[in-house]
């Protein structure tokens, strides 16, 4: 198994893509919106990619937040809250506010399981902070670490109850970045006091299957190298202060905030320490070059990922899609 999650060119697999993939045998698949259009063709899609890898266990996974970031979107399937609202809600009725995320993500869930989708980038354990960029600004669950951890664990619970795992991100926190990393790389010369806040939420959620890293430049603890390419951050900070020891991925390295051709920059995300680099553009030439690039995933990768997608099934919650809206609505309105 390959070091690396693929994107997909189009809506549904090219015969080059078959081959592609059939010989890299990569960790995983993730999903935008060029690859989606009805329901039918979107299941087409994931049991394709079921039937190339042989089993049902192959991570694939989407970024359905809800607000402006939704793959998935009307008149095919109902849009669903940003971030904000639960803040918000959280302002006024903390219980009503961590329920209302929970049922949401519940919601979310069996949306994502009825087409085959069973890994979901979220929650966004960010922490909001005042003047920085507008890529978290309405996506934030807070400004507040413990409500962003409190809001976080409840979306990793309601997804869970519909057999699809989350991703915590953007690990060690992209909250305080001045610029949009898909842009250029932003740059974070906070102390370790206020460096701390963003740490809290992913400490108090360290038990997570899965986790992405942020590509930002924490001038405190490495001030060559973005954290998804930091072996002293991910080594020290997310596996050791943080004490994360799920499945980790990198942010997308088609992202601008990294230097280099994409095979570069995915070797260098997995010799940090990043169990896999997240490639998401879908072009073959490109995804030739990473697969060139990266190694075979690690011993240590490979059991984390196993434990990781063993971790998807749990015990429903006797909430169906309508009953989960619903109660999602009547909590929300409370605001």
């Amino acid at each position: 198994m390959q070091a690396a999650i693929y994107g997909i060119e189009g809506l549904e697999l090219s015969a080059a893509e078959r081959g592609f993939f059939a010989d890299a045998s990569p960790a995983g698949y993730i999903l935008f919106r060029r690859n989606i259009e009805t329901r039918e063709q979107l299941k087409r899609l994931t049991d394709s990619l079921r039937e190339l890898e042989g089993h049902d266990g192959v991570p694939i996974l989407i970024d359905q937040e809800g607000g402006r970031v939704a793959r998935m979107r009307p008149p095919e399937w109902h849009a669903f809250p940003s971030g904000e609202k639960f803040d918000a809600l959280y302002q006024l009725a903390p219980s009503s506010a961590i329920e209302a995320a929970r049922v949401n993500a519940r919601a979310l869930g069996l949306m994502l399981h009825e087409v085959g989708i069973n890994v979901d980038c979220l929650p966004m354990l960010d922490v909001r902070q005042p003047g920085a960029t507008d890529i978290v600004g309405d996506r934030a669950l807070g400004s507040e670490p413990m409500q962003v951890a409190a809001l976080g664990r409840a979306i990793l619970d309601g997804l869970a109850s519909a057999g699809v795992l989350g991703v915590i991100k953007h690990i060690p926190g992209h909250g305080r970045a001045l610029f949009d990393s898909h842009l250029t790389l932003p740059v974070v010369d906070a102390g370790e006091d206020e460096l701390a806040i963003d740490l809290e939420p992913f400490e108090r959620l360290r038990d997570a299957a899965m986790g992405m890293t942020s590509h930002l430049l924490y001038t405190q603890w490495d001030a060559i190298r973005p954290a998804s390419q930091s072996p002293t951050i991910i080594h020290d900070i997310i596996r050791g202060r943080i004490g994360f020891d799920g499945f980790l991925m990198s942010d997308d390295i088609g992202m601008q905030a990294l230097a280099g051709d994409h095979g570069q920059r995915a070797s260098e995300c997995v010799a940090a320490g990043c169990d896999v680099a997240l490639h998401c553009d879908g072009k073959m030439d490109n995804m030739v070059a990473v697969a060139k690039a990266v190694p075979t995933l690690s011993d240590d990768g490979e059991a984390r990922l196993t434990r990781a997608m063993a971790m998807r099934f749990t015990p429903e919650d006797g909430l169906d899609y309508a009953a989960a809206v619903a109660k999602r609505d009547a909590l929300l309105a409370l605001v």
